[in-house]
Order: structure tokens, then C-alpha cells, then sequence
């Protein structure tokens, strides 16, 4: 019995100006999409980064109130390389970060104040394909954002950001998610892989824990595994791929 051939990817949407990146740590967009961010960019458009948690406990040969100022350098670096001048962390406790009204209100504002057509987050299911356990820091985020897409345009809910100046934003248009097992889009990974791979080496502190490898030797290998992977189902080329929701 011949085995179902999975679904070709489609392009991602093309017709906004503003996207907004929000994940849970420092380098959660750079092992996945920033191929697909420096093509954005390169194109005219604003891509802006919001970030959970500094990454201050990602690191267990560095303590936290160490780790978290220098992930924050790293990632800002990091940003720039693609074209990401804006990059704005909330605060909140890495590796312990809940789902909670908080975490709604927090993004809902986020998204009222950068005024995206495209949101953007990172896989908020409990494992990544069914093969490796997801971290609840990723699935909290990832839910809530999914979530404070639709926040962000109720004037009713959260009415506290309005005093504060931030009125509802009804523009978001499509929820695209990083790491989907279940793709439905994707983004030519080609002309932005080089910088991909400059923007994930910008995480060199992590990188060197996390790996005995040559930095760029594993990172390069990693980017252009992934890419190449998403090549079938999307005319031969090389993919950054996402699971978008249109609202």
C-alpha cells in the first residue's frame, strides 16, 4: 500500500506590512524562522521581537542574574543580524512560566502597541511532533498568544490597557506557528539562510554549552537539515515552514 504524500506547503500571506515575534526564551526564533524574518525585512517589512523571559536559567554553568543581562546582548545582536531593531522582554521567570490571564494581558499589550497584521510564535503543543516533550515555557507562551491575538482586539478585555493608552487592536490577521508538526505555509529559506545562520551564532554562550561541535558547524548543519527537509513539499526548495491560523 503506497504511503499518503504529505501536503504541499503554501506561501505564507503576503499582504501586511507589520509582524510581532513573541516566544518564551532568547533563541527560540533563531532555531526556527529567522531565515523567513531576514526575507521579510530584506522585503521592506517590520518584524519586532517580544520575549517571555530573559533566558536567564538556560544556561546551568551561569547564574541567572549573570545569564539573563547576557542573553538579552546576545539576542538583540541576534535581532539586528536579520533586521530586527525592536526587541522587547517582559520579565517574566524562564522555566517557570505559567499560562494565566497575566501572560494574556501581557502579549494583548504587546500586540496593541506594535499593531501587527501577522503574530508569530513558536510550537504550543505538549511535544514537538509526538518524538520529544515540549517545555511547558514554550506551550504556555505559544497558547497564549494564540490567545491574546483575539485579546488584543476586545476593548472589554484587559479594559486596564486602555487607560494605560494601548486602545484594541483588531488588525491581526493570521497566527503563524513555528515548529508546527502540522505545517501549512512556508517561507523560501534561500535567501536568508546565511543569516540565519549568522543570527543563531550570535547565541554563542549557549551554543558552546549546549554542543562539543564547532559553533558553526553545528548551527549551519542544523538550519540547513531543517530547511532541506521542508524542500519536498514546497517546489525543491529549502523552507521555514508554519502552521498559520487566519482570524
Amino acid at each position: 500500500m503506497t504511503e499518503p504524500q504529505p501536503a504541499q506547503l503554501q506561501p505564507m500571506p503576503t499582504d501586511w506590512r507589520r509582524a510581532l515575534a513573541v516566544v518564551a526564551h532568547p533563541d527560540d526564533l533563531e532555531y526556527g524562522c529567522s531565515a523567513a524574518v531576514a526575507a521579510w525585512t530584506d522585503e521592506g517589512r517590520e518584524v519586532s521581537y517580544v520575549l517571555a523571559s530573559r533566558g536567564e536559567a538556560g544556561i546551568d554553568t551561569v547564574e541567572p542574574a549573570e545569564c539573563g543581562p547576557l542573553r538579552e546582548r546576545e539576542q538583540r545582536a541576534s535581532a539586528a543580524v536579520v533586521g530586527v531593531t525592536q526587541v522587547e522582554f517582559l520579565g517574566h521567570a524562564d522555566g517557570v512560566i505559567e499560562y494565566s490571564a497575566a501572560l494574556r494581558r501581557d502579549i494583548a499589550a504587546a500586540i496593541r502597541r506594535y499593531r501587527p497584521e501577522l503574530v508569530i510564535t513558536l510550537n504550543h503543543r505538549d511535544t514537538w511532533g509526538g518524538v520529544a516533550w515540549n517545555t511547558p515555557d514554550h506551550v504556555a507562551v505559544g497558547r497564549a498568544t494564540l490567545d491574546a491575538a483575539g485579546d488584543a482586539g476586545n476593548r472589554w478585555i484587559f479594559p486596564e490597557l486602555a487607560e494605560r493608552g494601548l486602545e484594541a487592536w483588531n488588525g491581526v490577521r493570521w497566527v503563524a506557528v513555528a515548529g508546527s508538526s502540522s505545517p501549512t505555509h512556508a517561507v523560501d529559506a534561500s535567501p536568508g539562510l546565511e543569516r540565519a545562520v549568522r543570527s543563531l551564532l550570535e547565541h554563542r554562550t549557549y551554543i558552546e554549552v549546549l554542543t562539543d561541535e564547532d559553533p558553526e558547524t553545528y548551527v549551519r548543519g542544523f538550519l540547513t537539515a531543517n530547511t532541506e527537509r521542508l524542500a519536498e513539499r514546497f517546489g525543491g526548495r529549502p523552507a521555514v515552514a508554519f502552521e498559520v491560523f487566519g482570524r
